[in-house]
């Protein structure tokens, strides 16, 4: 295991609250994930983590994406007394505007930014302890000038989210959940949508199932993950072409990462799965999901837009049908991510809280933290005005158009 060149022990800063009470003794930084598989899992199996915290999900956009982009990559391990880990937080070092700041591995392709927690560690954490331990990190990686944590989830499994205790304010978006009856998925369905959604969705299906033979699989070995990753990014690739928008999947970076979360990693379970619903043997849905203990996440959707049978919703149709496999392989959690959807309010009956936190710890840091907070306020308050965000939408459609009619000329 290599290891960084700094580390930091918990009792060497002449701490206001002595070093013997706090939950850690010890702060490493360490750059290689494959030399932490062992630990890491073991943490993953008994702690708290989303989906995206595993080990195999990190490990998959390390060595593609973050690959790809030379991100920086550092692991901050927290143990204890008796040297057992009580803590692993996932970090990439970003540079912007000449400042360097610390946030969670995975930018907008994770729904959930948080850490991996011991569980008794997470009970016992307060907001002082939050800020002295995220402050060591920082020290301990060096040089930074700011940690940045958005999107990350208030609490986890009914206990807190240490990293989410300092101050903090609300996420522009929340994440839509629903909690799962294992065995039942019609019964799930039954609670979690209205009367008038599940008349529709099975009006849907009755229309659907007049197009011609269909199916729901998920892929598994890897000429046919890699052929449903491509149904799916090429499914992606036309819906913005279609809005005009640039496509955050494009980079094949991307379609490395998604090939190689689905395949089974050591313990035979892959971080993410894949699955597509055909009809007449075309695939004209997909579903990216990230699978972790027994949440299932949705990462992303896709439909054939040419498809004859667009008008039916083949997307809501392919996730009513995931929501009850899920039910029947005994998972108790399924959400569907960060951001505002028609879908997802039809489906989901809860909500994720998150919250967004900022650290400073220089000057300069100070001022990034404050302009980078009012940004994301002003983006909740968008998003919370269906007038206001109307308006940005229109706005933002203007200036798209705009570099386009310059390029024509």
């Amino acid at each position: 295991m290599q290891a960084a060149a700094r580390s930091l022990d918990a009792g060497s800063l002449q701490p206001s609250t002595p070093a013997a009470g706090l939950p850690w003794r010890s702060i490493a930084i360490e750059t290689d994930i494959a030399g932490l598989a062992e630990t890491w899992r073991a943490l993953e199996a008994h702690g708290l983590v989303t989906p995206y915290q595993s080990h195999g999900w990190v490990d998959a956009y390390a060595r593609t994406i973050g690959k790809a982009e030379r991100q920086v990559l550092r692991y901050a391990v927290l143990r204890d007394a008796s040297g057992a880990v009580c803590a692993i937080l996932p970090l990439v070092i970003t540079r912007r505007s000449g400042v360097r700041f610390a946030e969670f591995i995975g930018g907008k392709h994770a729904n959930y930014h948080m850490g991996l927690y011991a569980r008794d560690f997470a009970a016992r954490c307060d907001a002082h302890l939050a800020r002295r331990m995220l402050g060591e990190i920082g020290a301990a990686i060096g040089g930074l000038d700011a940690l940045v944590f958005v999107n990350q989830p208030v609490s986890w499994e009914a206990l807190p989210n240490p990293a989410a205790l300092i101050p903090a304010s609300p996420s522009p978006s929340a994440a839509y959940k629903l909690a799962l009856i294992p065995g039942d998925g019609e019964a799930t369905l039954r609670r979690s949508m209205s009367s008038h959604a599940r008349k529709k969705l099975k009006n849907k299906r009755v229309r659907f199932s007049e197009q011609g033979a269909s199916s729901v699989h998920r892929a598994h070995d890897p000429a046919e993950i890699a052929a449903l990753v491509d149904a799916f990014l090429g499914q992606k690739a036309e819906r913005f072409r279609g809005m005009g928008l640039p496509d955050p999947f494009a980079d094949p970076a991307v379609r490395r990462f998604l090939i190689e979360g689905a395949l089974p990693g050591p313990d035979g379970r892959a971080a993410l799965e894949v699955y597509g619903l055909e009809l007449e043997g075309r695939c004209i849905a997909t579903y990216v999901g990230a699978v972790q203990g027994q949440r299932f996440s949705g990462m992303a959707t896709a439909f054939d837009m040419t498809s004859s049978a667009v008008k039916t919703s083949p997307g809501e149709l392919l996730l009513a049908e995931l929501i009850r496999r899920k039910c029947d392989e005994g998972y108790t959690s399924f959400d569907l991510g960060v951001g505002e959807a028609r879908y997802k309010t039809s489906f989901c009956d809860e909500r994720d809280a998150l919250v967004d936190s900022f650290l400073p710890l220089t000057l300069k840091g100070r001022l990034f933290v404050r302009l980078a907070a009012a940004k994301r306020e002003l983006k909740r308050r968008i998003k919370a005005s269906p007038r206001a965000l109307r308006l940005a939408q229109r706005v933002s459609g203007l200036l798209r158009r705009r570099p386009a009619a310059l390029e024509a000329e």
